[in-house]
């Protein structure tokens, strides 16, 4: 996932970016609310923690203009030390998804993320998209991310990941795989595991986290 930190409190924030990181995320981190706005408007996140809290601009003005203004549907969660059935109350007004108080184990919170995502993205992987982990296919446009790198795939690449990204976390079999890359006259050759080899280089860089997996003898899976 990528996600971006609107904390001022840098103890906090450097807590929460390394823990996230070394989950497999993607960060950004900002010390205020006017630098969050303007990252949170600028790219496209899965989800963002947002203190209240915040110089220059309060966590809800934050949240009410990433709602408002710039019509953003990111998850949020607020992440903060207010307490009052109130703020809660005013937090969700404005659009938040979820709400937390300080202090909270950071396990929690990957977790909230984790699911406050999955559940976006299985409302919206029907209509545009498919998703595994932070590995997404736009079915409008075949092209294929992870995270925010663009991934160069052939015809026939973009058809076996489709197959996968659709089937996952389930293997697909190899005879399947050859139907759907070259229909009723599969090649003679072993032509699917070159293919299978330039998939998963793309797909999966040496400082990304595998995805893609081979079952000996079976076939091949999708799944974080």
């Amino acid at each position: 996932m990528s996600i971006l930190i609107i904390e001022d409190n840098a103890q906090l924030a450097a807590n929460l970016y390394d823990y996230l990181e070394a989950c497999g995320h993607q960060l950004d981190a900002a010390p205020d609310g006017q630098s969050g706005l303007h990252l949170a408007t600028s790219k496209d996140y899965d989800a963002i923690v947002l203190d209240w809290n915040l110089p220059r601009l309060d966590g809800l003005t934050v949240l009410r203009r990433l709602r408002g203004e710039a019509k953003k549907k990111v998850p949020v969660i607020m992440l903060t030390a207010r307490d009052q059935l109130a703020d809660k109350i005013d937090g969700f007004e404005a659009g938040l998804d979820d709400y937390l108080v300080k202090p909270v184990a950071l396990p929690e919170i990957e977790v909230r993320l984790r699911s406050l995502v999955s559940r976006r993205r299985q409302s919206a992987a029907p209509e545009d998209a498919l998703f595994v982990g932070d590995l997404r296919f736009n079915l409008a446009t075949m092209e294929a991310y992870r995270g925010e790198r663009r991934i160069p795939l052939s015809r026939t690449g973009r058809r076996l990941l489709e197959l996968l990204m659709r089937e996952s976390p389930n293997m697909v079999p190899r005879a399947r795989l050859e139907r759907e890359a070259w229909g009723d006259s599969p090649p003679g050759t072993d032509l699917l595991r070159s293919h299978m080899h330039v998939l998963r280089k793309a797909i999966q860089l040496d400082s990304e986290k595998a995805l893609l997996h081979t079952v000996p003898g079976s076939g091949y899976r999708l799944h974080e």
